[in-house]
């Protein structure tokens, strides 16, 4: 899944390029590079789909020019994550009836891939003997905020935990209580799944989009995919397939994981994902001097620019060239909603 904004990392990450096509850390790949490069070590470049919404599928072709016309499914309008899946099930089972399934979102950093591929190895042996829904969770080694949590349940076999409940995004005193009990994990948003049994528990729990999609059947594969799509997508609801599936279904499991895993979902998160001077700031592109200066990060789209800093602690200085972000990392979930005034008051030109 390779089709959000982004609008955590605004304004480094734009409608124009969101996030996922960006190289944050000077390694020449982009997040998506990184993520399908990752995914090619056990998976044949043609059983790999991109979906993305329409406006992306040029910047994909010139980050991914191997990737065939016909292994990118095109979104002509954002509907988060549940009608995404639902496509790209028919779509993949289409192909091949008896299909597994990995989704995974495109903007995700794995630190321990070996790891990673022995979990995911783990998990389609799993999900191919059993008619479950099953997500990765993350061993969490502090009180994050920003991440959703499972509470595992019963435990079934091996790493493997039938889920009790999801929790999306706790404050700071619940997060606390998650991490002290032991019972909970981070949400990677990354699931495994037969086609066959996706589907079907979307047709038990989401009927809506269920239906809407069903009634393409026939089509999926077809030249005539795209019309049907392009007409029924943008009636879906817009909802993201936790919500709408994961949190209401009976036969979620979750495999408990620790392959060193960051969604790379706020400045935070990148901050600490990066290499840090003494003082603990992170500087991504700028030639930087500090004074009473730790715990920042500065991210500047102009390498030659000189940027003086005195005083802040624990910020974020993001410098896009026509927008400058300065923010306490403490509010970095309010980017959102100033991502959303910009909007409301000067339109998409700074969006």
């Amino acid at each position: 899944m390779c089709g959000g904004v982004g609008s955590r990392f605004w304004p480094s990450s734009r409608a124009f390029r969101p996030k996922q096509f960006i190289d944050f850390f000077g390694t020449g790949h982009s997040l998506l590079q990184m993520t399908y490069e990752r995914m090619l070590a056990f998976v044949p470049s043609d059983h790999i789909f991109l979906i993305t919404n329409a406006d992306y599928a040029d910047i994909i072709h010139e980050q991914l020019p191997d990737v065939a016309n016909d292994r990118l499914l095109l979104e002509p309008a954002r509907r988060n994550t549940a009608p995404c899946i639902a496509w790209a099930t028919h779509h993949i089972k289409a192909i091949d009836p008896e299909a597994s399934m990995i989704v995974t979102p495109a903007d995700h950093m794995i630190t321990r891939e070996a790891e990673f591929q022995r979990s995911l190895n783990a998990a389609f042996d799993y999900v191919e003997q059993n008619e479950v829904l099953l997500t990765l969770g993350i061993t969490p080694h502090c009180p994050e905020t920003g991440y959703g949590y499972i509470q595992m349940g019963r435990h079934i076999a091996d790493d493997f935990h039938q889920v009790k409940t999801f929790t999306e995004k706790p404050n700071a005193e619940l997060a606390n209580v998650f991490l002290q009990t032991g019972e909970f994990l981070w949400n990677s948003g990354i699931f495994l799944w037969t086609a066959d049994a996706l589907l079907k528990a979307l047709a038990q729990h989401v009927p809506d989009i269920a239906q809407r999609f069903d009634s393409g059947l026939g089509l999926y594969g077809t030249e005539a995919e795209t019309d049907f799509i392009n007409r029924e997508f943008a009636a879906c609801p817009g909802v993201s397939i936790d919500c709408a599936l994961m949190e209401k279904a009976r036969n979620v499991v979750v495999e408990r994981v620790g392959f060193g895993w960051s969604d790379l979902g706020t400045w935070g998160s990148l901050r600490d994902n990066s290499p840090q001077s003494s003082d603990g700031n992170v500087n991504h592109g700028c030639h930087l001097l500090t004074y009473d200066t730790t715990g920042s990060i500065f991210k500047v789209a102009d390498n030659n620019k000189l940027v003086v800093v005195d005083g802040l602690k624990d910020y974020v200085v993001a410098d896009a060239g026509d927008v400058l972000l300065i923010c306490p990392l403490a509010n970095e979930q309010l980017i959102k909603q100033y991502v959303n005034d910009v909007k409301q008051r000067l339109g998409n030109k700074y969006i």
